[in-house]
């Protein structure tokens, strides 16, 4: 699979089409076999690939896509150090067809586009960074902020990547 190197290349994608997630797991190999997410909490299979959409929301209006893409990014970043080293994330389009408990989307009809590099990652952190607002990643109650989103899934509360 094609491997998305800066987080412009990734912004450049994004701009020229809706409908892309990421996901956060080993990879399309282990998910596609069965592309089902399973909740952490009861263990239930979803019926689709737990991903969060990267399209800007219209309230966002015209400020940089490439600040809406790296919060995306920073926002599941914890999932490597909290799951396993080997999640990754990729780049995908797929259909949606659900939320899972943590109203994160659920897809299927996956078509993977690409992994996307860790210097994209690298390169989210740092536009995150550039802003000083008081918030972070989603693992807050592991930084003593309130309440905490489960790392499962690549979203919160869905095991097998998201």
């Amino acid at each position: 699979m094609a491997s998305i190197g800066s987080l412009d290349e990734l912004v450049g994608l994004l701009a020229a089409g809706r409908g892309l997630y990421v996901r956060w797991s080993m990879g399309p190999a282990v998910d596609l076999p069965t592309v089902s997410s399973r909740d952490d909490l009861t263990g239930v299979a979803l019926p689709g690939l737990s991903a969060s959409l990267l399209d800007a929301e219209p309230w966002w209006g015209d400020r940089p896509l490439r600040t809406w893409v790296a919060r995306r990014l920073y926002d599941y970043a914890h999932l490597p150090r909290v799951r396993d080293r080997r999640v990754r994330p990729w780049l995908l389009r797929g259909t949606e067809t659900g939320r899972g408990p943590d109203n994160e989307p659920l897809v299927r009809d996956v078509e993977p586009l690409g992994w996307i590099d860790e210097r994209v990652i690298d390169e989210a952190v740092r536009e995150v960074a550039r802003h000083n607002g008081d918030w972070g990643p989603l693992d807050r109650l592991r930084r003593g902020r309130g309440a905490t989103r489960g790392p499962g899934g690549g979203t919160p509360g869905a095991r097998g990547g998201g």
